[in-house]
């Protein structure tokens, strides 16, 4: 029996799929590539983009589970998405510890790129809820998640046993540093403020600079605030528990997803954990 994944992509999905990703990537890196007009005296965040960008999540979180989600992949998600939520608040995000991430990336995993989109958005959806962390930020942190799922459902299929967990904990530290690279950009510009056009001498995003000037001051800006504390912190949970917990989680994900005919019978739970 072929493996297939929890929720099957259609072409269209993919199309969704992708240009909702790019609609976002647009959403966040705007500050690297605003051109104020010349009599431009003021310049202001384009709060637009967050009121479209739950919008964009929407739709796509409706084309993927159009007709691509059956009872039991909607009953897994509801599974890993109460445990994610519940285990959001045990580290809430102190000095990086955040325990939401390793389990989404295990169930990306196994159970495909789609149904780790889905996963990301809600996991960090009823985690908000949960902690009281809804805000202007929540859209970007679960379009970032989402990604986080999507691409560890893309990672080659043939890795087992060691040689899987090794290429996890690799992808889980790019992750851990990717998201706060990535989220860091939805703050950037709010925190610093938006500086004068001809004042260099500052952190803050400079409109109509050349986006590598611009880059360079966002390079700092991260290292200074979030690289070595936050993002470094999340790299080491997420390797930790992906080498503690992952073979035997693994193992019980692939086992639900047997059972739930995602995964060919014939692969055996002593192949996942050797």
């Amino acid at each position: 029996m072929r493996e297939r994944p929890a929720i099957e992509l259609s072409l269209r999905s993919i199309l969704v799929l992708t240009g909702a990703s790019i609609a976002g990537l647009i959403m966040l890196l705007w500050p690297l590539f605003f051109q104020p007009a010349p009599d431009q005296t003021r310049v202001d965040q384009p709060f637009i983009f967050i009121a479209l960008l739950p919008i964009i999540v929407l739709v796509v979180l409706a084309e993927l589970s159009e007709g691509g989600m059956d009872s039991k992949a909607l009953a897994m998600l509801g599974v890993l998405t109460a445990i994610n939520a519940a285990l959001r608040p045990v580290g809430a995000g102190t000095a990086g510890i955040e325990l939401v991430f390793f389990l989404l990336i295990l169930g990306g995993r196994v159970f495909g790129p789609g149904f780790g989109f889905v996963l990301g958005c809600t996991s960090l959806f009823a985690s908000a809820l949960l902690t009281g962390g809804v805000g202007p930020w929540l859209p970007f942190q679960m379009l970032c998640s989402a990604w986080i799922g999507m691409f560890a459902g893309l990672l080659p299929k043939r890795p087992r046993g060691k040689a899987e967990i090794a290429m996890l904990v690799a992808y889980g530290i790019v992750a851990a540093y990717a998201f706060g690279l990535i989220m860091n950009f939805t703050s950037w510009p709010f925190t610093l403020g938006i500086a004068i056009p001809g004042e260099t001498d500052s952190l803050s995003m400079v409109p109509g600079d050349s986006p590598w000037a611009n880059l360079q001051r966002f390079f700092v800006f991260t290292a200074l605030t979030s690289l070595w504390g936050w993002d470094t912190g999340r790299a080491i949970t997420n390797a930790v528990t992906i080498i503690v917990l992952g073979p035997a989680v693994l193992a019980t994900l692939r086992r639900a997803a047997r059972r739930a005919r995602y995964l060919p019978a014939e692969v055996s739970d002593t192949s996942e954990t050797r």
